[in-house]
């Protein structure tokens, strides 16, 4: 039997969500969410991750046009941007990078985002495929100090943060993948 407490159905209900209603979160949700990456673990207290909450709608959109000017117009990745760009309408896009290899970290405060937003009514978007802007050797440099992070940092994951604008089906999971082994 499950037990449910909100954070446990938080858990057990977060979904993507890819249409998002264009008001801006508030400036108690987001330092809400500010404390809730902050709390995220780290190996060793390490704390490597550096989060930028971007709320700039005309940043946004000038990143996606750079966006699909490296990847191309065309390709799979986003194919329909004019409507749906790399942060889905979201009104708030969490940046997270680090110096090296932190995915772990990055992971880690991605979920308690998530998992802080779904608590709050909030709806994410877990999104990767931006970090080829930042990884570009003309566009990445501008955008990392658009956003205060320095130039040899990383892009590892973003998530985009706003009150959801659709309620899709839970999508299926493939419980054969879980065992427990017990003694």
């Amino acid at each position: 039997m499950i037990i449910h407490t909100p954070v446990t159905d938080a858990v057990l209900t977060r979904q993507t969500i890819r249409e998002y209603k264009p008001a801006q979160i508030s400036p108690d949700e987001l330092e809400t969410l500010v404390q809730a990456a902050l709390r995220a673990p780290s190996g060793r207290n390490s704390q490597p991750i550096h989060a930028r909450f971007c709320q700039d709608a005309e940043a946004l959109r000038a990143m996606q046009i750079d966006f699909k000017n490296i990847v191309g117009w065309d390709t799979p990745v986003h194919t329909k941007s004019d409507v749906n760009p790399f942060y889905h309408n979201a009104p708030t896009f969490a940046f997270l990078f680090a110096q090296g290899d932190s995915r772990m970290e990055a992971g880690l405060m991605a979920e308690n985002l998530c998992i802080a937003a779904k608590g709050l009514g909030l709806g994410t978007v877990i999104v990767a495929s931006v970090g080829a802007l930042f990884a570009d050797a003309a566009c990445g440099p501008q955008w990392k100090r658009a956003l205060r992070i320095p130039e040899d940092y990383q892009f590892l994951i973003g998530v985009g943060l706003g009150y959801p604008d659709e309620a899709p089906e839970m999508k299926p999971r493939n419980a054969e993948q879980i065992q427990v082994i017990e003694g």
